[in-house]
């Protein structure tokens, strides 16, 4: 058994295909479909159900891939280890980010990113946080960008920043007077928020008044169509303090302060716990640094590096 063999081996996987696995992998088709029949007689065992059309693995085989996603992923840190003892920082980067904080990191991020470490291919993916977790844990991924906590034992967690959260409120609702707000004044009524699976969903509901009988609750998957609709149809909704930048001057004066208590979220970028990257890991908050404003860094960010 080799680590070539459980590269090709989930680079099938990924693509249920032997040719475009062999693609994928640089090689051609026979030597990619005797190297993993060399694997399977090996182990005495099918992988792959080749009757299948698209292919698929076995249920033994789905054991035996995500074993070798662990394998893989520990040879990569293996590497990554001794490139850090060199002080090189290049290789790649798989990075995943929830929806609701994409829009306001990504188009910086990626630009600061590519010119400072041009030897460091990356790949983001916008996912749910619950996504995210699980693709940590079996390795799909090397780190992820979201809201914490997570209490999760496996996953390590470095605060980012810390971000209020204000309400947008269209001014043919009673509560546009207010000049701030508090959880007992944004009933659930006329309420507009991101449907199931984003994290800011809960939040909202966390600090809202939850006692006030819901009559009509409006979902959309996106803030910026939250705002949209709130113009148009009237109600509120919540939105992120970098939101504010994206609104024109005339939707800023529908925003308000909310208080009692301040509704903030923690942004941290999140690792698993035998995440070795620590230059990587450096490389993502530095440049997270130059985007987000001083006084929303977290503290000890702004004063050290991070050590693992």
């Amino acid at each position: 058994m080799t680590l070539q063999q459980l590269e090709y081996v989930l680079a099938l996987e990924k693509t249920r295909h032997f040719v475009r696995a062999a693609e994928l992998c640089g090689i051609t088709q026979p030597t990619l479909s005797a190297m993993i029949q060399k694997l399977e007689d090996e182990l005495d065992c099918k992988i792959f159900d080749r009757s299948r059309n698209p292919i698929e693995s076995t249920e033994i085989g789905k054991k035996i891939i995500r074993q070798a996603q662990e394998i893989i992923y520990q040879s990569n840190q293996l590497k990554e280890s001794v490139q850090a003892e060199k002080e090189l920082l290049s290789g790649s980067l798989n990075l995943a980010i929830i929806p609701t904080i994409a829009p306001y990191l990504l188009p910086q991020f990626i630009a600061a990113f590519k010119k400072t470490y041009p030897d460091i291919s990356l790949k983001v993916s916008e996912m749910h946080t619950s996504t995210i977790i699980e693709k940590l844990r079996i390795a799909e991924i090397d780190m992820a960008i979201l809201s914490t906590p997570l209490e999760d034992p496996k996953i390590l967690e470095v605060p980012l920043y810390y971000e209020k959260f204000l309400a947008y409120i269209s001014p043919k609702e009673s509560i546009y007077e207010k000049t701030e707000l508090s959880a007992t004044d944004m009933p659930l009524d006329h309420l507009w928020v991101l449907e199931e699976g984003h994290c800011l969903r809960n939040q909202v509901f966390n600090f809202c008044n939850e006692k006030t009988q819901q009559s009509s609750i409006y979902e959309s998957g996106s803030i910026d169509t939250l705002v949209k609709i709130v113009d148009f149809n009237g109600g509120y909704t919540v939105i992120p303090e970098l939101h504010i930048e994206l609104l024109s001057e005339k939707q800023k004066l529908n925003l308000r302060d909310i208080v009692k208590p301040e509704a903030t979220r923690e942004i941290s970028v999140v690792i698993r716990h035998d995440f070795v990257r620590e230059g990587i890991l450096n490389a993502v908050a530095e440049c997270i640094k130059q985007i987000i404003p001083s006084h929303m860094l977290d503290a000890r960010l702004k004063k050290f590096a991070i050590k693992l």
